[in-house]
């Protein structure tokens, strides 16, 4: 199998030509195109499930494609259907909504529902695009929560924001049952770290739900994740299961246009793993479907810099951010609304 990772800059137009050479959008996102591509392909070791650790990388220059590739020229190149009705010309932003005691930056700040529905509407009002409610911490060494424990922490809360607001609400959960009730209450996206995997009903309730689903890939459950993830290629590896995932979600009936894909930055991920995702973002933009996002202060970033605990390090997540946004990366999940809007935006100034 060959893998395309287009090699994106910021432009004007958007396809055409620039200077003589042949220009392609990227993905449909305003201003943000690619003249060439890295064709890459696992060898060595074929045996092992997945291919070997060893890549080998070709560049072409779009007017020297193949043709035998023009099929995932088309995927990577082509317009995202809106979302939820938000159109996916331009980055989108997720405000993290977390209603648990022990998330790891916002933990137990949003408890009660007044206080939850009060950071919800602050968020629409810095630009947030849609909101992400979750009931059950999937941080590092988190601990399963029950299905009442969750229902009882997330229903009121968006039962109260949809009555104030007309604002895109995602369900942050595992849980089928979660997503019902979610749904039912009014919940626009499912967006389950489990790429609908942990529970065993999943599937098939998001297919009957008929709504956007967010599927992230995790090595691991939040309990052990993080003990020693390992991959033969991280970035190809993460590929290979984000494209089962959405070939199984859509056997199961979910279709295309509802799924989002989410590379899972820091679930089973060393630092070097997820530093090595955010320089291969664009390959993603190969299984032709929208790309979510999710760094916003996480560890790695710490880890990258002085050790800094998670009120530190906002410039570091406002930093993945641009990585994302210049590689035509559609939706950002994020903690901080008005910085990473104001951030957005300052990227977004060429041509004015």
């Amino acid at each position: 199998m060959d893998y395309w990772r287009p090699l994106p800059f910021q432009f004007d137009d958007k396809d055409g030509l620039m200077g003589g050479v042949k220009i392609a959008s990227l993905a449909g996102v305003e201003g943000i195109g690619y003249s060439q591509v890295e064709c890459l392909s696992r060898c060595g070791l074929r045996g092992k499930p997945g291919g070997g650790p060893e890549v080998r990388r070709h560049l072409f220059s779009l007017a020297e494609v193949p043709d035998e590739y023009s099929i995932i020229a088309e995927m990577v190149s082509a317009d995202r259907l809106p979302l939820a009705s938000l159109s996916l010309e331009r980055p989108r932003i997720m405000g993290v909504l977390n209603v648990t005691p022990d998330s790891f930056f916002d933990g137990g700040q949003h408890i009660q529902v007044s206080q939850a529905v009060e950071r919800g509407l602050k968020m629409v009002e810095e630009g947030a695009d849609i909101i992400d409610i979750g009931g059950e911490s999937t941080r590092p060494g988190a601990e399963l929560v029950s299905i009442e424990d969750e229902l009882e922490r997330v229903i009121p809360v968006i039962e109260a924001l949809r009555s104030k607001s007309d604002v895109i609400i995602s369900i942050d959960t595992r849980k089928s049952e979660v997503m019902t009730a979610a749904v039912q209450a009014g919940t626009n996206i499912i967006n389950d770290v489990s790429a609908l995997t942990f529970d065993p009903n999943s599937l098939g309730v998001a297919a009957s739900l008929n709504v956007p689903v967010i599927l992230m890939h995790a090595q691991g459950t939040p309990e052990v994740m993080q003990e020693n993830p390992s991959y033969n290629n991280v970035v190809l590896d993460v590929y290979d299961y984000l494209s089962i995932s959405l070939q199984r979600a859509v056997e199961a009936g979910v279709r295309t246009e509802n799924i989002i894909l989410d590379p899972g930055i820091g679930f089973g991920k060393s630092v070097s793993h997820n530093c090595e995702l955010l320089k291969a973002l664009s390959l993603f933009h190969g299984l032709g479907v929208p790309l979510l996002l999710g760094c916003s202060r996480k560890s790695f970033i710490g880890a990258l810099s002085r050790n800094e605990k998670a009120s530190e390090r906002l410039p570091g997540s406002l930093a993945a951010v641009m990585l994302g946004a210049s590689q035509g990366v559609q939706i950002f999940r994020v903690h901080d609304v008005a910085e990473t809007v104001q951030a957005l935006k300052v990227w977004g100034c060429k041509g004015r």
